[in-house]
């Protein structure tokens, strides 16, 4: 049987309810009256002022407070080291303002050598103009972080109301994004929250079927940050798979002309600052929070031969390669068609498992694209509690080797460690739950409601031209299908 969603439906159409759909939330309705009653129609009765959307604006923004209150201290003392770890409010917009030039007018990329991508560029440059005053003081450190916290907090109102907008139905998925741990603990540390605003506003435009825009956002975002390049590899799968390019043609190449739109003239301007980013990229040994670093940490105590910065670019690049290809094997060989949000998680933490580091704001990446893939309340806040306890390791344990802390504040290196580890086995348990809901479409919390497919576009209800079927026991395994998956 095919599944259809509904197309030319005349007015409101019912919205999913998270009380009623998630045995999580469910039980915690009990403690305020129980989950909605069945004769309620969410998105045909009028809400009153109390619309998905401002509700949600109203979560995000209690979280976006929440953050700038955990770097209280901080704001009060100032960021300095060790107490900025100990207090757990380390941000890193106050020490690029102070040693990146900012302070004095310098422009990121253009003037001075910037270690982040020419938007990144453009947001500190400009939000550095925006400071009073002249010169390095506590004073300006201290705005400059206010007005990017304040911008940082629109940027996630804006990825919110995107990723609702994205679920059709199921706009309240995108509480998962508004009241993240993740958000509060995170959202401030670094500009991250850009390139997951321009992201999200992009596979909003994806899924409204409008691949230009699409693109242009989704170059947007690469200029951001580079893992959302991903996106448009999770579209290459399913355009394999359906046979239809024409919409990955016009999301790749818009985002490949704003791409160059955007970084052309800071390369023209300063060739040699434009490529610094890229070369220290390159050049950077293995990060805090990656396996190589955890690796070499247990080696070093072991008394074991630890892996070098060449050898891990390598083995880096390699384990990613391989997890690329098995995520392609799952988009082409699944029973049925993955939806476009359960590639890009998958893309996207295969690249956040085996990178080369892991900064506790790349939690950010993955929040939105969990909350399209696998909106479960239970599995979800279990993996943010878990990167939570990641996130407190690494100011503790930062404290201890940056700046010689005192010992009682200090976390010794095998509890760093394992902290790594368990943030590695919850991403990969996420990527496993995933994938079982490809393989078997019945756990899937957005197929369970009749629909195929409201993240995907163009490929929504498309059918199967290519498709791998290990099961054939002759003949080849590119198995060509005419017909929609059931």
């Amino acid at each position: 049987m095919q599944d259809t969603e509904p197309r030319g439906r005349r007015g409101p159409s019912r919205l999913v309810v998270p009380s009623r759909s998630d045995v999580l939330l469910r039980n915690f309705t009990e403690l305020v009256g129980g989950p909605l009653g069945r004769r309620s129609e969410p998105g045909v009765v009028s809400p009153g002022p109390f619309t998905v959307d401002r509700v949600l604006i109203l979560l995000t923004l209690a979280a976006a407070l929440l953050g700038v209150l955990a770097k209280g201290y901080c704001r009060a003392y100032g960021w300095e080291s060790p107490t900025q770890f100990y207090a757990t409010c380390y941000s890193d917009l106050p020490e690029l303002f102070r040693n990146r030039g900012l302070a004095d007018g310098a422009f990121p990329i253009v003037s001075s050598p910037f270690e982040y991508p020419v938007v990144v560029g453009l947001v500190a440059g400009v939000t550095a103009l925006l400071v009073p005053g002249q010169g390095i003081s506590d004073a300006r450190v201290l705005a400059f972080f206010d007005i990017n916290a304040v911008l940082l907090a629109v940027a996630a109102m804006i990825a919110v109301l995107a990723t609702a907008r994205i679920s059709a139905r199921r706009p309240w998925d995108a509480a998962m994004v508004a009241v993240a741990p993740g958000l509060v603990l995170a959202g401030t540390i670094n500009w991250d929250l850009w390139a997951v605003c321009l992201l999200a506003v992009g596979m909003y435009f994806f899924a409204a079927r409008r691949p230009v825009a699409a693109g242009i956002l989704t170059g947007l975002a690469v200029a951001a940050n580079a893992y959302a390049l991903l996106f448009p590899a999770a579209v290459l799968l399913l355009a394999v798979r359906t046979g239809k390019f024409r919409p990955l043609l016009a999301t790749t190449s818009a985002a490949a002309v704003s791409w160059a739109a955007v970084n052309l003239p800071f390369a023209a301007a300063n060739p040699g600052g434009w490529a610094y980013y890229f070369q220290f990229n390159a050049s950077r040994d293995a990060g805090y929070g990656s396996p190589w670093f955890a690796y070499n940490l247990v080696a070093a105590k072991l008394q074991r031969p630890v892996i070098s910065p060449a050898a891990i670019d390598m083995l880096s690049i390699g384990f990613f390669a391989l997890a690329c290809v098995l995520v392609a094997v799952v988009a082409l060989s699944a029973p049925r068609r993955p939806r476009l949000a359960q590639l890009a998680f998958l893309l996207v933490a295969a690249f956040v498992l085996t990178g080369k580091a892991y900064s506790p704001q790349f939690v950010l990446w993955l929040i939105p694209l969990l909350a399209l893939a696998r909106p479960k309340w239970r599995d979800f806040l279990v993996w943010q509690g878990i990167e939570g306890l990641h996130w407190a390791a690494v100011w503790m344990y930062l404290g201890q080797v940056t700046s010689a802390g005192s010992s009682q504040h200090n976390l010794d290196m095998p509890y760093y460690v394992l902290a790594v580890a368990a943030h590695m086995v919850a991403v990969t348990y996420l990527m496993a739950r995933v994938t079982w809901d490809i393989y078997d479409p019945r756990y899937d919390p957005i197929r369970r409601h009749n629909l195929d497919d409201p993240h995907g576009g163009p490929f929504s209800n498309a059918s199967d031209r290519l498709r791998l079927d290990f099961r054939r026991t002759s003949g080849s395994l590119l198995h060509r299908k005419e017909s929609t998956h059931a």
